[in-house]
């Protein structure tokens, strides 16, 4: 019998970016993939991170090869739907810590799970120990 599962992480958008792009930080990335694919872990993702991965991504390979690698995604990310409560906590986070919108869903869904977020972003660190981070490298090192 498999221990419980207790580790969680949120995937931000850049890292799903950097995953389908293999830019630096995509090993990370596909290691934790691979760990959620073996019951190891969790890995989350809000729909409006997933929506900007889309218009993200398809500005560089085009709607069907986008949705092709975002089904592929859903095999191992769970998607989680906002409701209006956790919409205003991220506004609340976004006005009170001058992130971007996206970002602040990003970090609410990881504080509500007690998840890490997954993320080459500075951005986080505004946030202090509210939040855990596993950062990703932001360049070739």
């Amino acid at each position: 019998m498999n221990p419980p599962i207790t580790k969680e992480y949120v995937l931000d958008a850049n890292a799903v970016m950097r995953y389908f792009q293999n830019q630096p930080g995509a090993d990370a990335v596909e290691k934790l993939i691979q760990r959620e694919l073996l019951n190891e872990i969790r890995l989350y993702m809000s729909v409006v991170n997933l929506g900007e991965v889309f218009y993200s991504l398809a500005k560089f390979i085009g709607e069907e090869r986008t949705l092709q690698n975002i089904r592929e995604l859903r095999g191992a990310v769970e998607a989680v739907p906002l409701d209006e409560e956790f919409a205003i906590e991220a506004a609340a986070l976004k006005y009170h810590y001058k992130m971007g919108y996206s970002d602040s869903i990003a970090a609410v869904l990881a504080m509500r799970r007690k998840a890490t977020l997954v993320t080459a972003d500075p951005d986080f660190e505004k946030l202090g120990k509210r939040l855990k981070v596993m950062a990703l490298t932001r360049h070739n090192e």
